[in-house]
């Protein structure tokens, strides 16, 4: 038995540091944090210091009864968790859960996964860091609190099954009120004049532009006619010397941010990524907020520049971390070896490591050196100049490895060549110029730009909201909650005028272009922005950004040991609840109802608002007598808003579905389900390709449709004497046999699927399925199945939790399920959804001679 236990959170990272220590060393994983607040109201009593209940988790039972005794047998337990808040509660969680004593247990930390740093945290261990602790607690705690207490609320008030977070509160409502500002834009027009010269030689040409713009055609034109005869010559040219320096090495908001528009990664991709570079020992630890670089790590890139590129290419730096509460203040993200450019690995490891390797030395490298030439130029029969740039790279120093990349909302899109960064041709002042063409071409001003996945983790840092390693999962969170979609949406055709001189002649052409097309954005959903309302309205503290980060700050000085703990949670907790009280009392039910018009047939009022199962528009309003001609409904369409659907787009949504003329024998007609728009013909379902109009659909485009999905679903192949097909749905390739759906992995070559890798597929899948039920009542809509994960309740179309069983304290046993009443699983679900079965009851007491009804139904 080895000496020393040193445990880790990780295996990868076990396995790393496993290769550094020697045979007296035991290096073990507790697979991150192995205990949690427990998942019942009483986890923190409010009352008494805020005290927390915790639990060891079933699945970390035995990683705990294993470490327990490992760490018995052991001299002395080394906590080697990560060195953040994060990092030290898991610490925490170990020395508390395992039974450790303080004389047999070390804590140590180190930035990068190498031998020299292992070895030099092990010379240099310390105990554990209590204020980091306290200030991790701090978060779990209000975050907890924040969820417990308000998602109920939501649920009342808003929607059922609705959850409310303290930072992803504040991120959707960035997404919602941007979203905002771009319905609100109103684009504007005017004219930007470029011209095309040449020099005497004629060979040599470059372009030119006119700083001011014109608002009316009439006003470019005139100006074009006062060119005709024009004398160009070069009024005055300066020539003057520009550097670039290079960007400070990699935060976590920085690398997030570079690798979404330089890689295309999503936020989580690239966390996921740069833990598996850390704990392989490739790059220093990926949460921090530090630009700073260790003497050790300056040093080995200056000897890797002069390697590489030449003494003339480095050039010692220093960068210091601006923000003021910079919570892991230890080095930036960097390689671990400056002198391995490129490592093996998946492709996404060795690109996201590739972008940290070129980023990192860039910092330390020379700056860019520029000539940068500006050139005025003279219009003999106007008052205006038109303005040339030109630049020339003297010396390329750090541009040779590294440029930075820019959001959209900070580049000026030109939609005509770029002219600022082109070669000039020699000039002299008074030289006179040739005119070869001139265009006015008119160009629209455009709206602020929707949030990216980098740009809002930008705008997130510069509120300071959230730390690194709350980015990722709360950008992820808003979008599995469904306050926010991530998406490509189609532009719109728009017109646009040009005003050419060429040859002394005037002409003037109409061009079109493509407006408002978005790729990878965030928008918010209906009930995203309902439920930003609502918080907005009654907790205005949770979602202001200013609040929001205030609390960031009291987390610091907590870290710091400059303010209690329990005192800052008393501060908040008291206030909040209290309007949680209040609002609970007192606040309206928030559906987002807004009135468009009237029906012109039938002159009832249309509406939209959101429903319980989303948003909808409605003709007519409900009645409480049968009798009444009941409202008409229909959902909205994707990428239409309750807040911006326009009366007459809300009466197409009436049009659908449409009979169509039968088609060999089968009815045929165009309908919009929850998948979008499609045709339906017999019992078959056709989805319309992406971006076509339902209503535009006629007989002829209906059976062009029919006859390409026929062909791409021809039978394939047998099995058991029924037709198998193929085809692509929104969750990849699959292949369908006796009305089951099943998914293609990867590893088969779909368009050459064989007679032997089909039946494997089709037999796992009905072998998969005769286990998936445990029990089922169909009436009802509720099932016990066996899930990925484990068992769980499918109620409706949700995926409920099963919990302990609470006579045991334990996960039920599959006995236990096969035999668990209905009434038992509708408790369950009850503590979910506390409402689950209210509806029925409601619905009963609004008709005539309820109340024995009402009786009955409570009875029961």
């Amino acid at each position: 038995m080895a000496k020393n236990l040193l445990i880790v959170e990780s295996p990868a990272k076990a396995k790393t540091i496993e290769g550094y220590l020697g045979k007296d060393f035991l290096v073990k994983s507790s697979y991150g944090h192995i205990r949690d607040l427990i998942k019942t109201d009483d986890a923190i009593n409010v009352n008494n210091n805020f005290e927390q209940r915790y639990e060891v988790p079933s699945d970390k039972k035995a990683v705990v009864n294993e470490l327990k005794k490992l760490a018995k047998d052991a001299e002395m337990v080394w906590l080697a968790s990560d060195e953040d808040r994060e990092g030290e509660a898991i610490s925490w969680h170990l020395f508390e859960t395992l039974g450790l004593k303080e004389d047999k247990t070390k804590r140590i930390v180190f930035h990068e996964i190498t031998k020299t740093a292992i070895l030099k945290a092990i010379e240099t261990p310390r105990k554990i860091d209590y204020n980091l602790v306290y200030a991790q607690q701090a978060r779990r705690v209000l975050d907890r609190l924040v969820g417990f207490e308000l998602s109920p609320v939501l649920w009342k008030k808003v929607k059922p099954s609705l959850s409310a977070g303290r930072v992803q509160s504040v991120a959707v409502r960035l997404i919602v009120d941007r979203e905002r500002e771009v319905n609100k834009f109103t684009a504007t027009a005017a004219f930007r004049v470029v011209a095309i010269f040449s020099t005497d030689n004629q060979k040599e040409i470059f372009r030119a532009e006119l700083p001011e713009r014109f608002e009316k055609a009439p006003e470019a034109e005139n100006f074009l006619k006062d060119c005709i005869n024009a004398i160009y010559t070069v009024n005055s040219l300066e020539t003057r010397p520009t550097k670039r320096s290079p960007a400070p090495p990699f935060t976590t908001s920085t690398l997030q941010q570079e690798a979404s528009r330089k890689l295309g990664f999503s936020v989580a991709r690239t966390m996921s990524v740069a833990q598996k570079l850390y704990e392989s020992g490739k790059i220093t630890y990926m949460r921090t907020d530090s630009v700073n670089l260790s003497d050790t790590a300056l040093n080995a890139a200056a000897d890797e520049i002069r390697s590489a590129y030449g003494e003339k290419y480095h050039q010692l730096r220093k960068f210091k971390t601006k923000s003021a509460g910079a919570q892991e203040a230890h080095e930036a993200i960097r390689p671990t070896y400056f002198e391995q450019h490129r490592i093996s690995g998946d492709n996404s490891e060795q690109r996201l490591y590739e972008l940290i390797w070129k980023r990192s030395i860039a910092s330390q490298m020379a700056e860019a050196n520029f000539e940068k030439t500006t050139a005025k130029i003279n219009i003999s029969t106007r008052p205006e100049e038109f303005v040339a740039n030109g630049e020339v790279m003297k010396f390329d120093g750090f541009l040779k490895v590294y440029f930075e990349s820019k959001d959209e909302e900070e580049v000026e899109i030109n939609l005509d060549e770029d002219n600022e960064n082109s070669i000039l041709p020699p000039l002299s002042k008074g030289q006179r110029l040739n005119l070869r063409e001139m265009n006015a071409t008119e160009r629209y001003s455009r709206p602020p730009a929707r949030y990216t996945e980098a740009s809002l983790v930008k705008k997130l840092e510069e509120l300071g909201i959230g730390r690194p390693s709350t980015y990722a999962p709360t950008i992820s969170t808003i979008q599995n909650r469904g306050y926010v979609v991530k998406e490509e949406r189609e532009g719109k055709k728009r017109d646009f005028k040009v005003i050419s001189l060429k040859d002394g002649k005037i002409s003037s052409a109409t061009k079109s272009e493509n407006t408002g097309a978005e790729k990878n954005k965030l928008f918010p959903t209906d009930i995203g922005a309902v439920v930003n309302d609502f918080l907005v309205e009654h907790f205005k503290g949770i979602v202001d950004f200013n609040f929001t980060a205030k609390v960031e700050k009291e987390f610091d000085e907590i870290a710091q040991g400059l303010k209690d703990w329990t005192e800052m949670l008393r501060t908040f907790y008291n206030p909040f609840h209290t309007e949680v009280e209040n609002t609970l009392q007192t606040a309206n039910r928030a559906s987002g109802e807004r009135e468009l018009g009237k029906d012109p047939e039938s002159g009832k009022k249309i509406s939209v608002r959101i429903g319980r199962y989303g948003p909808f528009v409605q003709i007519g309003e409900s009645q409480e007598n049968d009798e009444d001609e009941k409202p008409r409904y229909a959902s909205l369409r994707a990428g239409q808003m309750i807040e911006t659907i326009t009366l007459p787009e809300a009466l197409d949504l009436f049009k659908l579905p449409f009979q169509l003329e039968d088609y060999q024998g089968k009815e045929l007609s165009v309908g919009l389900g929850r998948f979008g728009p499609y045709i339906k013909w017999g019992d078959s379902f056709i989805s319309l390709p992406k971006g076509e109009d339902p209503l535009s659909v006629n007989l002829d485009r209906a059976i062009e449709l029919i006859d390409q999905k026929n062909i791409a679903e021809a039978p394939i192949a047998q099995y058991e004497n029924l037709p198998v097909t193929k085809g692509k749905g929104r969750f990849g390739p699959f292949i369908k046999w006796n009305n089951l759906y099943i998914n293609v992995p990867v590893r088969y070559n779909f368009d050459q699927l064989g007679q032997a890798e089909i039946n494997e597929l089709i037999s796992n899948k009905v072998e998969k399925e005769s286990n998936r039920f445990i029990q089922t009542w169909p009436s009802e809509k509720i099932a016990l199945e066996n899930g990925r994960w484990g068992p769980f309740i499918r109620f409706g179309k949700q995926m409920l939790k099963l919990g302990k069983n609470k006579s045991t304290n334990d996960k039920y046993s599959p006995e236990e399920l096969s035999s668990l009443s209905l009434e038992a699983v509708k408790k369950l679900i009850e503590e979910q959804i506390p409402d689950a079965f209210a509806t029925k009851a409601k619905k009963v007491v609004k008709k005539a001679g309820v109340k024995k009804s009402t009786k009955k139904l409570v009875k029961k």
